[in-house]
């Protein structure tokens, strides 16, 4: 090897090896600040345990899970009903709309008509006439209303009837009303619907005198009125 190169060699081999020890230095030095790092983090995120990684993913651990939110329970202690109802403001909701309210007291004449014992009620609760020992059954119709319910002389429910509008079949109304209409047939409690724009006057007339028990005819004497 020529001089000139044998002195460039004896140069150039020290720096080399600065330049090795350096990178090596680097790497392990960055190795260590990793995991500083995932210590740190996993220190800091204790509190959230393990519940969140799964078995067998490389990633779990490297994120956050985020906690389930717990669905918001009705408040059942009175005081605090009576404090949430106190800060809010409630309005007059019509028990009625207009067609059902002329359908009730058509309804209502003609009832009263046919026997002054019998009554017409509105957007009665099937869970308020309706009793049954299986909790998932009564679950299903608790919250479910019918439109108009005729009651016998001792407020016994007779008939139901359901005023069906334009748009009353639209969703699931139907499915709904089925299951109403199934349940009140097995309570022996009678189910008509009476359709908008297509039943007349005449047609409710007759439907309340095949459904209403006329009333005894009187027998001259009197009847005392019962104490309340």
């Amino acid at each position: 090897m020529p001089p000139e190169l044998n002195e460039q060699a004896q140069q150039i081999i020290p720096l080399l090896g600065i330049l090795l020890i350096g990178a090596f230095a680097g790497m392990a030095l960055e190795r260590f600040l990793s995991r500083k790092r995932r210590q740190e983090w996993k220190r800091r995120n204790r509190w959230r345990g393990v519940s969140g990684r799964h078995d067998g993913d490389i990633l779990g651990g490297l994120w956050p899970v985020p906690k389930p939110v717990a669905p918001l329970l009705k408040p059942t202690d009175p005081a605090d009903q009576l404090r949430i109802v106190m800060g809010a403001s409630f309005t007059i909701q019509p028990l009625l709309n207009r067609s059902e309210v002329r359908l009730f007291k058509q309804l209502d004449r003609m009832v009263i008509g046919c026997n002054p014992g019998w009554q017409v009620m509105a957007q009665v609760s099937l869970g308020e006439i309706l009793r049954c020992a299986d909790a998932d059954a009564y679950s299903c119709i608790n919250s479910k209303r019918v439109d108009l319910l005729l009651v016998d002389e001792n407020c016994s429910p007779r008939h139901a009837l359901e005023y069906q509008g334009h748009a009353h079949h639209q969703g699931k109304a139907a499915a709904r009303d089925a299951v109403k209409k199934e349940a009140l047939r097995r309570a022996g409690i009678g189910y008509h619907e009476i359709i908008g724009g297509h039943t007349t006057p005449s047609d409710l007339r007759r439907l309340v005198e095949k459904l209403v028990e006329r009333s005894a005819p009187p027998d001259g004497a009197p009847t005392a009125e019962p104490d309340l």
